[in-house]
């Protein structure tokens, strides 16, 4: 059915007249039914809006203003708009709509039977075609594209409606559009986040703009396909002090991202509401969880992308719906929209990292295997774990400590008596080239006498935690008991969170930094004395937060911090909590910081990764993991996995095999559980579920190479390190949903078992050929789901074709590992082509691509020869060698192989493997391959 806007034409409106140019344009695209169109503004050209208009227009506003609002629309209009576009009138969850309540606002009421499973459906109450809006009252040109006011004529429903709105509009690049609007008379809170600054206006978008006048909406196009990506006009702009509102069409129900959450990939739109309000809470479907990215990404019809960042940090849900339409809601700040227009998935993605910043490049160590508990109970039962992971041979790079190794759970100290070994073990952890994690909470202890914990006392007296609105620091409740919270908004905290961790550090000399319980998290409602009651802690509108208020196991919303408010800040916290950490290790070890935080925001990436929260040893819980891990790539946090084997609750032998085989494959690769349940360390199984475990982990040591340098890829450009197939086959639509399956970069799927008992799993591969990464043996695909043997020892691996991997001979740690001879897996296409790539550097130092202290490699098959050319060198290349080079998919065995014209042995199998050894090669220098 045609969409019909809400606002019809009313005869007073005057109208633009259009060049004749416009009018061509205007004809070939019809204006939905009942919309005042302006002229569209197609970026080069001008838009003029005489003085006359501005006064007509200025003299029908008032006029408007002047009637207000007349009541329940007619029922005649309501029952034109179809179920699946009824935007929500009443929003609020703690009220019963009533069809008094929702006339009173001037919106439709029909009733519609319940949705199924107590979720929320069709709503009751909803908005009619004539419901009023602001109308565009003027519109110029400016340097980077237009400006405008917006004026609303009739009175809103929610407090402290802003009669007079700003828009800017900022053609920033051919693929990058600005859209924001605020309050016209005074300035709003905005997101203090560093975005690019564009000195001058995009000459070629890909992108058309134009308005609707009255009432006031975007239509914004893709020009080459004309597919509509926004359309505004479809509900009213609603622009209140704490309510903000605005609504949108969508080209298709193909809509991904909106973290943090417990979901499938793909998000569901039937009336599916998404709440971003960081809170502590056990990943549970339906909860807001820890982290906030009001970002979204869609995949349009033809496999066009595009993706829609709303830079705001105030509580936020977003609606969905089966129109295909989405509302954004929020109750602060202002509408700062930024259109990313690809028109590949990985390049909106790009695109978005363009404005957040691009992710920091961990260190290597990072991405070796990582183990921790809640519940090692002593530093002498840690030191035991790691030891035990050596005598098997086990791949380890890091140990970690949960809260029980600090003294009373108080940051910045350890238990003297259990872990009073604690340095010793660090230091036998350095020893063998391992590296040691502790946990740090943001929550400081206020409770000790004074002068005996130097955090508090020092905090208090430079006057660094958040306050109440009385101005006194703000106390409530975590693991040491009693706590106040540090203001990360203030720069002077960074300062004294870098001087505990100094003086720690001269005592335990840890490498890396877990940031948890950073929404903040609280054990009580806002604090030991409440909230205080007031607009901020009681806002007008609340949306669909865990625990019904914004102080549910936080702080109060009114507390008072260096840059804003909480109410404002609140989403920030582990964002801020985060730079200041990482700052801190640069400074302390002068090498790149490793921190891996709970809570994110936008830009998160540049400080630190993430793992998914206090998960459940189900499987369910390991299936969720990959859209997390999915999501998070989306969001820029590349750095990402979930607690392998599960958090809580007791794990099963097989349940952690198949999930160790998974992890192996997380960017982030961490086994974590707590306390008070069996230990779940590789070494804690039985001898063949032992095996498998190591087994897989030696497949990831032995993949660094080609892990390391899709992170290079991911800080330099912005690309996935771990991605949905659907960002590699844009065109295949049975990839969209796909979230059981995962690519590393383009070219290696992961196919984990995600199901108890069994000794199978089916695949989708996509159009090629897919080669067995550890045999060779290739399958040509068509397209199609692919049933794949998977007894318990053995994870799915495939290569795509035309793929070149660096893969290394594994040790047990990654600084063992990079000593280590090189493997080259050549996967050629039925062309007899590849294409691949290495950075390589020292593994540490901070900035050694900004300075120059890299390698890079670049690997060519093609016409029967395969090249290697060193493209850029650093000393550090010279100390490894190239020793294999294979060939998965070579048709014909050749009669010899020529490395740089001298003939060299060569070994070649039924299954189409041809493999050159003992070349001996230094990584410094390049070479060629010829086989004849």
């Amino acid at each position: 059915m045609t969409m019909r806007s809400y606002q019809k034409l009313r005869t007073a409106v005057p109208q633009l007249v259009l060049s004749q140019e416009e009018e061509e344009e205007s004809a070939a695209t019809p204006t939905p039914a009942g919309r005042s169109k302006l002229a569209p503004w197609w970026v080069g050209s001008g838009l003029l809006i005489t003085a006359v208009l501005l006064s007509t227009i200025t003299v029908w506003v008032l006029r408007q203003v002047s009637r207000g609002w007349h009541g329940p629309a007619p029922p005649s209009q309501c029952h034109l708009v179809p179920e699946s576009h009824r935007y929500d009138c009443y929003p609020e969850r703690s009220v019963v709509v009533t069809q008094e309540l929702c006339e009173s606002r001037g919106c439709c009421f029909i009733e519609t039977p319940p949705a199924v499973g107590g979720k929320r459906g069709v709503p009751w109450c909803f908005y009619p075609p004539s419901f009023p809006s602001y109308v565009v009252q003027s519109l110029n040109q400016t340097a980077l594209g237009m400006t405008g006011l917006l004026v609303r004529r009739e009175k809103a429903y929610y407090p402290k409606d802003i009669q007079v709105l700003r828009m800017d509009v900022e053609f920033q690049t051919n693929t990058r559009l600005r859209i924001k609007i605020t309050d016209a008379a005074k300035p709003r809170y905005e997101v203090p986040l560093e975005v690019p600054r564009v000195m001058k206006r995009a000459e070629n978008p890909i992108y058309s703009l134009e308005f609707s006048q009255d009432p006031f909406g975007v239509l914004l196009r893709r020009q080459g396909t004309g597919t509509v990506l926004l359309n505004t006009t479809v509900a009213p702009l609603i622009f209140a002090d704490q309510f903000l509102q605005i609504s949108t069409t969508l080209p298709s129900r193909f809509l991904y991202g909106l973290g943090e959450h417990r979901s499938t990939l793909l998000h569901s739109l039937d009336w599916n509401t998404l709440t971003l309000w960081a809170r502590d809470v056990a990943p549970t479907e339906s909860f807001n969880l820890y982290g906030a990215h009001p970002f979204y990404l869609l995949m349009e019809e033809g496999g066009d992308a595009h993706g829609v960042f709303l830079l705001n940090s105030n509580a936020m849900e977003v609606a969905l719906q089966p129109a295909p339409g989405l509302t954004w809601r929020t109750i602060g700040g202002v509408l700062d929209f930024y259109i990313f227009l690809g028109p590949d998935p990985n390049m909106v993605i790009q695109q978005y990292q363009e404005v957040i910043g691009f992710p920091a490049m961990p260190p290597l160590w990072a991405l070796g295997f990582h183990l921790c508990r809640w519940g090692y109970g002593s530093s002498n039962e840690t030191w035991q774990t790691a030891r035990a992971m050596r005598n098997f041979q086990i791949p380890q790079d890091a140990q970690w400590n949960d809260i029980d190794y600090m003294d009373g759970y108080r940051d910045f100290t350890f238990d003297p008596q259990k872990f009073a070994s604690l340095p010793s073990l660090v230091e036998d952890l350095h020893k063998h080239g391992q590296h040691y994690v502790m946990i740090l909470d943001p929550g400081i202890s206020s409770t000790s006498p004074h002068g005996s914990y130097w955090p508090f006392d020092e905090g208090l007296r430079r006057a660094l935690f958040l306050n109440t609105t009385q101005g006194q620091p703000l106390i409530g409740q975590v693991w040491p008991g009693y706590t106040a919270f540090p203001d990360f908004s203030n720069r002077d905290t960074h300062q004294w969170w870098l001087e505990n961790l100094q003086r720690f550090h001269t005592r335990v000399p840890f490498d890396g930094l877990w940031i948890d319980m950073n929404e903040p998290s609280n054990f009580m409602d806002g604090s030991e004395e409440g909230c205080p009651p007031g607009e901020l802690d009681s806002p007008p509108y609340t949306p669909a937060v865990l625990g019904n208020s914004l102080s549910a196991k936080t702080v109060c919303a009114s507390a008072k911090q260096n840059a804003s408010v909480h109410y404002n800040l609140h989403n920030l916290y582990g964002l801020k909590e985060a730079e200041a950490t990482a700052s801190a290790l640069i400074h302390i070890r002068g090498k790149r910081p490793f921190v891996i935080s709970r809570s994110t925001f936008p830009s998160q990436g540049r400080y630190s990764g993430h793992w998914l929260g206090d998960n459940r040893s189900q499987w369910k819980d390991m299936y969720y993991s990959i859209p997390g891990m999915l999501s998070f790539s989306l969001f820029g946090i590349p750095l990402v996995g979930a607690d392998i084997c599960g958090f809580s609750g007791s794990t099963s032998e097989e349940l952690c095999t198949r999930w160790m085989q998974l992890g192996a494959f997380y960017p982030f690769s961490r086994n974590h559980n707590t306390q008070n349940e069996k230990a779940q360390d590789p070494t804690a199984f039985s001898p063949s579920a032992r095996t498998a475990m190591k087994d897989v982990l030696l497949t990831r040591y032995s993949l660094l190479p080609f892990l390391y340098t899709l992170f290079h890829r991911a800080h330099l450009q912005g690309e996935t390190v771990a991605r949905p197939l659907f960002f590699e086959f844009p065109w295949d639509v049975a990839t969209y949903g796909l979230d059981r399956q995962f690519l590393w970069g383009q070219s290696l799927l992961v196919t984990p078992v995600l199901e108890p008992g069994a000794d199978s799993v089916l695949g989708y591969f996509p159009r090629g050929v897919w080669y067995d990464f550890y045999t060779g043996s290739s399958v040509n695909s068509s397209g199609e789901m692919l049933k794949l043997s998977a007894p318990l020892d053995h994870l799915n691996l495939h290569l795509r074709e035309g793929s070149i991997l660096p893969t290394q001979k594994p040790g047990t740690t990654s600084k063992a590992t990079r000593g280590n001879p090189l493997r080259l897996i050549v996967a050629l296409s039925p062309r007899a082509t590849a294409w691949g790539d290495l950075f390589w550097d020292d593994g540490e130092s901070l900035d050694t691509f900004e300075r120059g202290n890299y390698s890079y490699l670049v690997f060519n098959a093609t016409e029967n020869i395969f090249t290697s050319n060193v493209l850029h060198a650093s000393t550090e290349a010279t100390y490894v060698t190239i020793d294999t080079v294979s060939f998965y998919g070579m048709q014909e065995p050749p009669s010899k192989v020529l490395l740089d014209g001298q003939e060299k042995p060569f070994s070649y199998l039924d299954n189409q493997v041809l493999t050159v050894s003992g070349l001996g090669l230094r990584l410094s220098q390049g070479f060629s391959l010829q086989w004849l």
